[in-house]
């Protein structure tokens, strides 16, 4: 596991404790993907590592004008740690606990063309028969896929697409 990882983890556990708390979720949810894309573009994190910014600059940088006052503090205390970096490990790490705690399943549908409605809907209901829980998914298309379509929910991938089909039919024939 990486190191980043490995400190994003008390921070994620933290926000999600704090959320579950309050019962703002979703709010949590909103305010760190918003800090977090703001912390990932490159500009800001060069300006993130600057020793000359002030920690009070920094958060207000980062934080969303619609967030609680608790997720400021939350943001100062990343500051503080000099952890604010680390907002987009903190961020994914978060909506996985709160994805458990719902019982929700997050998946993405990478397809060769875009899925119509009732593909969708299709795999989504598989998806829900085969985990039990509900399923939030999200669709990305990826041409050099060829056609069909890989599914990743979380440590579940399921490769029914031609391009994966035809590499374990090459390495099936290489042996």
């Amino acid at each position: 596991m990486s190191q980043a990882l490995t400190l994003a983890r008390p921070y994620a556990r933290a926000a999600f404790a704090t959320a579950r708390d309050e019962g703002t979720f979703a709010p949590w949810s909103d305010a760190l993907a918003f800090s977090a894309h703001v912390a990932a573009d490159p500009r800001v994190a060069a300006l993130l590592s600057n020793p000359e910014l002030d920690r009070g600059d920094a958060v207000a940088l980062l934080v969303p004008e619609s967030s609680s006052e608790t997720f400021g503090r939350f943001l100062a205390i990343l500051a503080e740690a000099h952890r604010l970096p680390l907002l987009p490990e903190i961020a994914g790490m978060y909506d996985q606990l709160r994805a458990d705690a719902e019982h929700v399943v997050k998946a993405t549908v990478t397809s060769a063309t875009e899925l119509s409605a009732a593909e969708l809907d299709a795999i989504k209901a598989a998806l829900r028969k085969r985990f039990g829980r509900e399923v939030d998914v999200s669709t990305a298309v990826d041409a050099s896929l060829i056609g069909g379509a890989v599914i990743d929910a979380g440590d579940v991938v399921i490769d029914g697409s031609l391009k994966g089909k035809l590499s374990r039919l090459q390495t099936a024939l290489a042996n």
